[in-house]
């Protein structure tokens, strides 16, 4: 079976590479997306990965506008996505849910939290 394929979008390079270590380990194929237009270009001209873990402030365009495109492309509705961010706030996390996110985690996140929510949005796709 094919590992689950995971994009990861997120501006800060150390989060950005402990999070591909952590995934990789875990046996998930993951790509790499360092600011809105990076992860923009990925959507309009890549495959759609199995799950996103997208961070809500990127520089350049904004993990909510990401978010909403990705689920208007009828390819991408299927794709789990994930939504990262500083800003834990009660409006926020409703904002993200019902634009479409399937889960948020705050930051600093939790990396055995973290993998189980993926797992779980996966389930057996590993």
């Amino acid at each position: 079976m094919t590992p689950a394929s995971i994009l990861v979008v997120e501006d800060d390079e150390e989060i950005s590479l402990f999070l591909e270590f952590l995934l990789g380990r875990e046996g998930y194929q993951v790509s790499l997306a360092k600011d809105g237009h990076v992860a923009q270009h990925f959507i309009e001209h890549s495959d759609p990965p199995d799950l996103v873990l997208l961070d809500v402030m990127l520089p350049y365009v904004g993990g909510m506008h990401l978010l909403e495109q990705m689920r208007a492309m009828p390819t991408w509705v299927k794709t789990k996505i994930i939504m990262l961010t500083a800003k834990s706030g009660e409006k926020g996390v409703v904002n993200a849910l019902n634009s479409g996110a399937d889960d948020f985690i705050a930051k600093p996140f939790k990396p055995l939290e973290l993998i189980a929510r993926v797992n779980h949005q996966l389930k057996f796709k590993k």
